[in-house]
Order: structure tokens, then C-alpha cells, then sequence
């Protein structure tokens, strides 16, 4: 049988520990060529609407251990601006919807395990890399956590801070002063410790040793010039890319990875966070192509360490105290998918959860 498993099935089954060791052994079977992965690639189409765009996006990947998968998704992308702030927004038929879904397969006999939707996996697997370059990178005394956001991304990663270091304290802002406040209350009493509900974004940095953007933003958000010596810097939104400020003044760079390149083909290797393809390529887009803007690769090769190069001891992270240090994954994305979604698979059997549908109905007698 086939398994639907849907968001609150993952959310029932799946913890930030799970996803973190499940990353760092699909992260590690990657370096030891057990695994691949390419980077993800978007196809972006206008629609009648010349604000908005379609884009569908895909990832893949798999393992000697058994499973792969695919991660979809299918989204209407348009930006929205508030004073300042310029968000990304997207939706699936109409705003408040999406469609994302992951299709597990057995590379052993091929057969289609299960459908997932990629909601909540997709903010723990983001999370996950989080915890990881925290638990790599920042200091082991690293107590004070500076955020902007206080979304969804921001509860799954400080779930993950607290797997790796003893956090004492929060720090945080987002634009909306209901939802800060929130937030903040609710992690107060989750975690038992400081929340600073801050009133300017620039009040995050004062003494924090984890300084992480978590945000939907379509431009950077992060202010590398209040950014204090020792701390350790996250970013999620803004396109992948911090500041200016923040790349120049940090002393190490742990970019997890890069997919490899094609067999045969070495020229085709890329370190791009995603490749596109476009219909009317000369019109404008939003989002990840925002403006025809090309995606992201290395940002800081003369500074950049792997993870690889950590786990076999062959480099080290932080050297010293003092250093700002900065981590972020590489176009490993579809390498992640097949890692936890096979974990969420195993857990979602053993605990009798998931919609079942006969496998016949995914397959066929004529030969494809």
C-alpha cells in the first residue's frame, strides 16, 4: 500500500532530532558518493495577471539506503510591499493555500511508498540545517539568541538552538507587533527562558551569540555592521543572501555542500542555490527569479569550509572566540527530501498513521 501522510501526520511523528540526525547522515552518505542529489530547478511561466508569475519547482534525491524522492511544488509568486518591507507571497488556487508534496519512492524495487505533504517536514528539514550549523559552529557557550521573524520558520529553529546549546535567552523582532508578542510569550513558556521583545530590529544584536533572519523577506534583513565578535549567523529569506556587510566580516563560512556535477559531464557542475527556465524570458519575474536575478552559489570561496570537511576532521569551524562565523547549506535540497521523508515514512507506519492506497493504482502493464 501507498501512504498519504498528511501535515498533521508529520507533525505528530517528527522531531527536530530526528530531522537533524537524518540530514547529517544523508549529508555525510553524500560525501562518501552513497548518495546524490542535483539542485533544484524552477520553471517560471507569466500569467495574465503581469504582477504575478507561475513557478513550479522540483528537487530530487536519493540513497544507497534505500529510498528516493522527489519534492514538488506549484506556486503563484508575487511580492508585497509595506513601507519598506518587500515580502515574497505565494499561493496554490488562492492565497492561503499551497501545494507542495513529496513522492517517496524504494530504490530497491521502485515501488511508490508514499505522498507527503512538505509543509511542516519542509520548515524542520530548514531548521534542521540551522540546528546543525549551530552545532558546528557557534560557540559551546552561545546562550543568547538574536532573531528576526517570528513565524514559523522561527519556532522550528529555536526548537533546533535548544537541541544543540543551552539557550538562556531570546532576542526578537518582526514588523508586526501583535505577532512578536506573541511569539515571544510562547516561547517563554515553551522553553522556560529570557524572551526580549524588541522594538527595533537593531536591539536583536546586543550580546547575542546566534544571530538568525528567519523571514520571508525578498530583500536581505540582516545588518552585519551590529553583528558583535563571537556570534554565530543564520539566514533564511532575503534570496539565501545576507548583507554585504555581514559576508565581508565574517571570519569562517560553513557551506555545507554542493551537488555534484553530472556523470561524464564536469562542466556542468554547479554550486547555484537553483537553476531556471523561463517563458518570455526578457519579462520580469518575482520571487526566487526575482528581476531576472541569478540564484546564489559560493558567496565566499576564500573563506568557505564544508561540512565534509568537519565530520573527517580534515578542517576545522570556529578557531577562536572571537570569530563571526556563518553556515548555510549549499544546493543540497533534494538530498534533504529523500533523508527525512523517509524517516517521516518509517515513523508514520510504525505509528499506523497515513492515508492507504493501493500501490496498483500508480502502476501499470504497459512499458514506459
Amino acid at each position: 500500500m501507498t501512504l498519504i501522510i498528511n501535515n498533521e501526520d508529520v507533525a505528530k511523528v517528527l522531531t527536530i532530532e530526528d530531522t537533524m540526525a537524518a540530514l547529517e547522515d544523508s549529508y555525510r552518505n553524500l560525501a562518501l558518493g552513497e548518495a546524490v542529489c542535483r539542485p533544484r530547478i524552477d520553471i517560471r511561466i507569466p500569467t495574465s495577471d503581469p504582477t504575478r508569475n507561475y513557478q513550479f519547482g522540483s528537487m530530487e534525491g536519493g540513497s544507497t539506503r534505500g529510498y528516493f524522492a522527489v519534492r514538488m511544488k506549484s506556486d503563484i509568486i508575487y511580492e508585497q510591499r509595506d513601507g519598506a518591507v518587500v515580502t515574497q507571497e505565494k499561493y496554490c488556487t488562492r492565497p492561503g493555500l499551497f501545494c507542495g508534496l513529496i513522492f517517496l519512492t524504494s530504490i530497491e524495487n521502485g515501488e511508490p511508498l508514499a505522498f507527503i505533504n512538505d509543509g511542516v517536514l519542509q520548515h524542520m528539514r530548514v531548521a534542521g540545517d540551522g540546528g546543525i550549523g549551530v552545532k558546528y559552529m557557534a560557540r559551546k557557550d552561545a546562550k543568547v539568541v538574536g532573531m528576526l521573524g517570528s513565524g514559523g520558520m522561527a519556532r522550528e529553529h529555536m526548537a533546533a538552538f535548544m537541541a544543540v546549546r543551552n539557550i538562556e535567552k531570546l532576542q526578537v523582532y518582526s514588523p508586526t507587533k501583535a505577532n512578536r508578542e506573541a511569539f515571544g510569550r510562547e516561547m517563554a513558556a515553551k522553553y522556560n527562558i529570557e524572551v526580549q521583545v524588541c522594538e527595533r530590529p537593531e536591539d536583536i544584536y546586543k550580546g547575542a551569540d546566534i544571530v538568525a533572519a528567519l523571514t520571508d523577506s525578498a530583500v536581505p534583513v540582516l545588518d552585519g555592521r551590529l553583528i558583535e565578535p563571537g556570534a554565530h549567523v543564520l539566514n533564511i529569506g532575503g534570496s539565501g543572501v545576507p548583507d554585504a556587510e555581514t559576508i565581508r566580516r565574517a571570519d569562517v563560512y560553513l557551506r555545507f555542500g554542493d551537488a555534484p556535477a553530472p556523470i561524464g559531464r564536469p562542466e556542468l557542475a554547479l554550486d547555484d542555490e537553483y537553476i531556471a527556465w523561463e517563458a518570455r524570458p526578457k519579462t520580469a519575474k518575482f520571487g526566487d527569479g526575482r528581476w531576472g536575478k541569478k540564484a546564489h552559489g559560493v558567496m565566499a570561496p576564500e573563506k568557505r569550509i564544508t561540512l565534509a570537511g568537519i565530520m573527517s576532521g580534515a578542517t576545522t569551524g570556529r578557531t577562536s572566540a572571537e570569530q563571526i562565523t556563518w553556515s548555510e547549506r549549499g544546493n543540497l535540497q533534494g538530498a534533504q527530501f529523500y533523508a527525512v521523508a523517509g524517516r517521516v515514512y518509517e515513523l508514520a507506519k510504525a505509528a499506523g498513521l497515513g492515508y492507504e492506497i493501493p500501490t496498483e493504482m500508480f502502476l501499470q502493464t504497459i512499458r514506459n
